[in-house]
């Protein structure tokens, strides 16, 4: 065995109790390692050096002890009297509570009792505060009452400032927070013998926290004494949370107040209906009769403040001053209430002035019995401050301020049963807010899990789950992970270190990977402390003005970062004085700023220990905005565009046309204070959502929903909708709905669907692509299976069956059996397939078996052709079997070129398959008295075509003779009803153009003659050009002609075109002043063209202008008589003139000419006479405008309202008689007639007042002629020049009239309504 005494072991340890405990503790754990050690030798060695150091500590602590200072106690404080009994409680117990109202010196001296007790040496006595001031200000006194200079045996510290000398330092006074964040590198607080939680009752955050965590350490610290004090607000709680600890009151200096309600509705009260700020008015008034003594009021915001303080001063009370107290107030502001002052002084305040600053010289108080009280909401996940009443505990605090000095009034308003029906306290801090922070310093501090720590009051596990929800949003906790030790992630653990709340650190991580940390940085400083920027409630103009510089359009972060570059260069050029003043000047706030300087400088330090980079250069607006999302991804908000539209007009007033919807469904507005208020963006992220009168987002900023995607990816939920087969990508898609809590990032996206389900897209790729041939593919199995498909389905179009071709099951499961599960695309099957095809070729292949049901030999080529003829023309058909489908049945290609030779002959008698079926449904369609002769109607349709020959004559026709024949029951072609006949049946036309393109289809051919009128003249004339160019010669078709120079105008021009023989008519087309060759349709336009060519051509040539001519040969009295017509102009008259003449001569000399040298015969003929036959034609002009005149001028006389429609006919009469080129409309031949119409309708306005009855009789047979003949109209071709013999019809009315009204006057013909009729039912085409 060794020679080393083994016992010096145990004469170690207990030396050890007389040590500080930081180096009891160290040097304990090194004895415990010296045990373990086995050679006698080397832990000899061991113990030497522990020996040597513990020699060390007891210098140092027997030091300490002789430099504790002598402790005295101000007699006249409440807590004095009772220092013994607390010494005696703390001696005696590990936690002891201490109750006593403010003013009681239990925050003061309880330190010193301890220090008495021997505490604070072996370890400090840490002391903490809720509030900075408060650490600074008491440890000023205490160290004042000890008799030593601050920083020595009474240190403080707070953030950005500590003054502790671990050696010397006795008491350590500190906020709450900052004992917190110790406990990360001290578990076990080793740097205290004592711990006193001061002011508890508060029961922030920060001291539920503590009190939770000592009550873990406690068991493992039976060294370290607890004290803690509070106002008198319910003790016991703190009590039973610590076993029942002892409680010690202490009464504060109080004098007795007296409490008077005063509610706003009194009910035997005069004014029934009171608001608040009159009863306040009510109250000073009432307290001013009671004597001197200050008046406080609280108040629950800065609004109700300056509206009551405005209230106020209206009053004009004598002297009496009237101050603002709240916590936004600058200093100047805040520090005038605490000055010396004469007169009375009416204090408006928060509830800041309930506990936290006493305002001296207090006698009154006014309390409404409201506040804002911070509450986190869990539905809208926002911290929101509404206003509430206040608790009964609450109430008596403020009762208490005014009972400091002398005895005091409370006046309360509202009632007293309102009080006592009130909660008994304000729900701790825990209980209304977001926990997240709270949460990721107790998962870095590895406190284990928030539901189990033991807390005061447990938070809401409501309010838990929100904080852990936020810090999943932050990225800081992987929900996946179930041991909670595990569940920090990397980020996390990052967040934890950074000293702002993790939504402002989550911003500076991302801006670490965006190059802009000094601008994130910037912002989130500025976010975690209140605005620098002031706006005092008198000057609030002028504030605006001076802060509207920093502003930017498009975000309110950016104008913190405006500002502190401003700040910045500001500090550069000024002295410290200069630059203070310069920051009253410009209404901002120096501490606040220098804070946000402390606390940047602070971020940027640990952050560079985190091996942050922070970038030098400007970095651009959209990256800091993208890092500052990081942190703000559930309060971003997209505009409501429907809640804009439904809007009314009041809608701006409420917000209602910048309304947004964020985050849960919540709706919100951006603050008017906002510089997006104005021009409201379409997606905004908001650093705070307050909820006040609304849900307000305060500081916001543009931004573009495709940022948030790859920064939420861990969040968004993605939907997708209407899965589909995209024959250009040959894969299948959806659309895919991106959301971030319920806000739509991206409202449809075309994605791949066959990553999110393989199964329905592999069917779906089978279907469409393989099944339905919607593919663009080169594979031969697939070209040769849709050829197969076509001709089977062919079959079944032709013969009207759905029953020849398998069905689409038939096909898929073919397909389905052969290919493999991962082929879900074009791209998976191509790769597939390259392989396959090597070892099985056919393996995809159809055979014309397995396609075909049943034979199909009964569908003939006879029965139902390819093509179809109709004389020179042959035209290609098809078949359509597509029930519902414009061009289901039968189709007839016709191509453009030859659309004007085509006619509706034999059309109407089918294809031969079909034909039968035709013939069926006429005869159904015939009105019951005759169809009932003809039935089963299938049987007489086969009768009739067994005898019948087709195609010679309309199908109708030959239908009404031979049924006739059989049954001998008499009836006409008209009697079938086409529109009876089923689509199918009848014959779809389709128009193509030479790449056999549809151009239109339609099963009326003339409809579709008409609607491609121009593009058939296009074709035409193509076709000419073509030919022409075959040829070497020129064109038919030319422009600008001045003269004959054309040859001989063939009047059929033939030519062939893609095969099909193409043919139109050529003519003279009048121009203008030219005259062009263009080729028409048919025979009619071409007729029609060619004479007013002609005639223009003539009279261009004529050297004489033979209206000018007759227009000399005139008096000027016949000039004047002439100059009442209704062209406008008597040269017009004279050129409508002369065009009539010319339309005489040509007639009169046998019409146009088609050569040259005829043309120049005509030409002569027509020269010769036309300046005769112009001026005889003005003579009778003159005499027909006479005759119009003479009737215009009776008809304006006639204006009994009786007779208002007969004049309204004479008035279309005339209108029609009597217009701009009527000379040359009704022809030179029948100016004695329309001479002869005009003095019918002079005599009928001679007689119509005497007889007004038998006029309107006969008027209204009149009309029922114009009626017909303009159904007659109607049923003309449209596009095509109406025939001579229709247009005669019109004139027969006009004789009719004569007949009717001036049966003297005689007609040109034997005329009547019958024979208009008959005339008419002739002219039907």
């Amino acid at each position: 065995m060794s020679n080393h005494p083994a016992p010096a072991l145990g004469d170690l340890a207990p030396r050890l109790t007389e040590l500080s405990l930081r180096d009891a503790h160290r040097l304990g754990r090194r004895l415990e390692g010296a045990r373990r050690i086995r050679k006698p030798e080397a832990r000899a060695a061991v113990l030497a050096e522990i020996e040597a150091e513990v020699a060390r500590a007891e210098e140092r602590i027997a030091l300490r002890r002789a430099h504790a200072p002598a402790v005295t106690y101000p007699p006249q404080l409440p807590v004095s009297q009772k220092k013994d009994e607390i010494a005696a409680a703390i001696r005696d117990h590990q936690v002891v509570i201490v109750a006593g109202e403010t003013g009681s010196g239990k925050t003061t001296q309880i330190p010193k009792i301890c220090m008495e007790l021997g505490r604070g040496v072996r370890g400090m006595i840490g002391h903490t505060q809720p509030r900075r001031i408060a650490a600074r200000t008491v440890a000023e006194r205490v160290a004042e009452e000890l008799d030593t200079p601050l920083g020595e045996a009474v240190g403080w510290k707070v953030r950005f400032t500590d003054q502790v000398n671990p050696d010397a330092t006795f008491v350590k006074l500190m906020t709450d927070g900052i004992l917190l964040a110790e406990v990360q590198t001290d578990r076990e607080l080793r740097a205290y013998d004592t711990i006193i939680i001061d002011e508890a009752h508060e029961r922030s955050l920060n001291i539920d926290f503590l009190l939770g965590y000592l009550a873990q350490l406690l068991p493992k610290r039976p060294d370290l004494k607890v004290v803690i004090t509070s106002a008198t607000i319910d003790p016991e709680r703190f009590s039973r949370h610590f076993g029942d600890a002892p409680i010690i009151e202490v009464s504060g200096r109080t004098y007795p107040v007296e409490v008077r309600y005063r509610p706003l509705l009194e009910e035997d009260g005069d004014d029934a209906d009171r608001d608040q700020i009159t009863a306040i008015i009510d109250a000073v008034e009432e307290l001013q009769r009671e004597g001197q003594g200050d008046v406080l009021v609280f108040l629950s915001g800065e609004r109700e403040i300056r509206d009551t303080a405005d209230a106020l001063n209206k009053k004009n009370f004598r002297f009496t001053e009237v101050l603002p107290l709240y916590a936004r107030l600058s200093h100047a502001e805040q520090h005038r209430v605490f000055q010396p002052h004469t007169g009375r002084r009416i204090v408006l305040a928060t509830n800041v002035a309930e506990t936290s600053l006493t305002v001296p010289g207090i006698r009154y108080v006014i309390d409404p019995g409201f506040a804002r009280i911070s509450r986190y909401s869990h539905r809208t996940k926002v911290q929101r401050l509404p206003i509430e009443a206040v608790s009964q505990a609450s109430a008596n605090q403020r009762k208490g301020r005014c009972g400091r000095t002398s005895d005091g009034i409370c006046i309360r308003l509202y009632s007293e049963d309102d009080f006592l029906a009130r909660p008994e306290f304000t729900d701790a801090e825990i209980l209304r807010t977001n926990l997240a922070s709270v949460i990721l310093q107790m998962t870095a501090a590895g406190l284990g899990d928030i539901e189990k720590f033991p807390f005061i009051d447990p938070p809401d596990h409501r309010n838990i789950r929100d904080g852990v929800h936020l810090l999943q949003e932050l990225g800081a906790l992987d929900p996946a992970q179930k041991d909670p030790r595990k569940r920090l992630t990397d980020t996390g653990r990052k967040l934890a270190q950074l000293p702002v709340d993790p939504r402002l650190a989550r911003m500076v991580l991302e801006a670490d990977k965006n190059g802009c940390v000094r601008e994130v940085m910037v912002i989130a400083a500025a976010l975690s402390i209140q605005d620098p920027r002031e706006r005092p409630a008198d000057k609030q103009t002028q504030a605006d003005q001076q802060h509207a510089r920093f502003k930017d359009e498009t975000s309110d972060f950016l104008a913190h970062l405006n500002l502190w570059r401003y700040i910045r260069e500001q500090q550069k050029e000024r002295g410290s004085s200069s630059f203070r003043r310069m920051c009253k000047q410009e209404y901002l706030n120096f501490l606040r700023i220098r804070e946000w300087q402390d606390i940047y400088s602070q971020l940027r330090t640990v952050a560079k220990q985190m091996g942050i980079h922070v970038d030098e250069q400007d970095a651009p607006a959209d990256r800091i905005h993208v890092s500052l999302l990081a942190g703000l991804l559930s309060h971003i908000g997209m505009k409501d565009v429907k809640e804009s539209k439904d809007a009314g007009p009041g809608a701006r007033r409420d917000g209602g046309r910048n309304e947004y919807l964020g985050a849960r469904n919540a709706k919100f507005a951006i603050f008017p204070g906002s510089a997006l208020f104005k021009k409201p963006p379409r997606f905004v992220m908001s650093a705070e959502l307050v909820e006040t009168s609304r849900l307000w987002a305060r500081v916001n900023a543009r931004i573009e929903p495709e940022w948030v995607e790859p920064l939420a990816e861990h969040l968004v939920k993605r939907t997708y909708s209407e899965p589909h087969w995209e024959k250009d990508r040959a894969a299948v898609t959806a659309y895919e709905k991106v959301t971030l809590y319920g806000v739509p990032i991206v409202a449809q996206r075309s994605v791949d669907y066959g990553r999110i389900d393989p199964e329905l897209s592999r069917e779906l790729f089978i279907r469409n692509a393989l099944v339905e041939g919607d593919w663009r593919t080169h594979h031969k199995f697939f070209a040769d299976n849709r050829r197969l498909l076509t001709e089977v389905e062919e079959l079944e179009h032709r013969a009207r069956r759905r029953d020849i071709l398998v069905d689409d099951e038939t096909l898929f499961d073919f397909y389905d059996r052969r290919i493999p599960d991962h082929v879900v695309s074009g791209a998976h099957f191509d790769s597939w397939w390259k392989r396959k095809r090597q070892e099985q070729p056919d393996h995809l292949d159809f055979e014309r078996e397995m396609l075909i049901r049943e034979s199909a030999e009964a569908v003939t080529k006879a029965d139902y052709p390819d093509s179809w003829r109709q004389g020179p023309l042959k035209f290609r058909v098809t078949y359509q079997f597509e029930p519902g489908a414009d061009a289901d049945g039968v189709t007839v290609h016709v191509p453009l070129q030859v659309l004007n030779q085509v006619t509706d002959e034999g059309f109407d008698w089918q294809i031969p398959g079909l034909r039968e079926e035709v013939v069926t449904e006429l005869i159904r369609s015939l009105p019951k008295p005759i169809r009932r002769n003809y039935v089963p109607a299938p049987n007489f349709a086969k009768r009739f075509l067994d005898t019948a020959v087709p195609m010679q004559e309309p199908l109708t026709t030959t239908m009404a003779r031979e049924l006739k024949r059989m049954v001998g029951v008499p009836f006409t072609a008209d009697d079938f009803d086409w529109a009876k006949v089923p689509d199918h049946l009848r014959i779809t036309f389709r128009i193509v153009d030479e790449r056999r393109r549809k151009l239109a289809e339609d099963k009326d051919l003339e409809a579709l003659k008409l609607q491609l009128r121009p593009k058939a003249r296009q074709a035409l004339s193509q076709a000419a050009a073509a030919s022409a160019e075959r040829q070497g010669g020129e064109s038919v078709e030319r422009k600008g002609l001045t003269d004959w120079t054309i040859g001989a105008l063939s009047r059929v021009f033939e030519t062939r075109r893609a095969g099909q023989p193409v043919k139109a008519y050529p003519a003279l087309v009048d121009d203008g002043d030219t005259v062009s060759v263009r080729l028409f349709d048919t025979e009619a336009e071409q007729a029609e063209a060619m004479w007013r060519g002609s005639r223009r051509l003539i009279l261009r040539n004529i050297p004489v202008n033979p209206a000018k001519f007759a227009s000399e040969k005139l008096t000027n009295a016949q000039k004047l008589a002439l100059s009442a017509n209704p062209h406008g102009s008597i040269q017009a008259l004279f050129d409508d003139c002369a065009t009539a003449a010319a339309d005489r001569l040509i007639a009169d000399f046998g019409g146009p000419a088609w050569d040259e040298e005829s043309h120049r015969k005509l030409y002569d003929k027509v020269r010769a006479e036309i300046v005769d036959t112009t001026v005889r034609t003005v003579g009778q002009v003159q005499q027909v405008l006479a005759a119009w005149q003479a009737c215009e001028r009776r008809l304006k006389a006639v204006r009994s309202p009786a007779l208002l429609p007969n004049l309204q006919d004479v008035r279309g009469q005339l209108d029609a008689l009597v217009k701009p080129g009527f000379v040359t409309e009704t022809g030179l031949r029948r100016l004695p007639d329309l001479m002869r119409y005009l003095i019918a309708a002079d005599r009928r306005l001679q007689q119509m007042p005497t007889n007004v009855q038998r006029d309107t009789t006969r008027m209204e047979k009149v009309r029922e002629m114009q009626d017909e003949y303009a159904w007659l109209l109607e049923q003309m071709p449209q596009g095509r020049p109406v025939p001579s013999s229709v247009l005669d019809i019109r004139w027969m009315i006009e004789e009719l009239r004569v007949s009717y009204f001036a049966h003297a006057l005689g007609t040109a013909h034997p005329v009547s309504d019958k024979r208009i009729v008959k005339a008419i039912d002739a002219a039907v085409p």
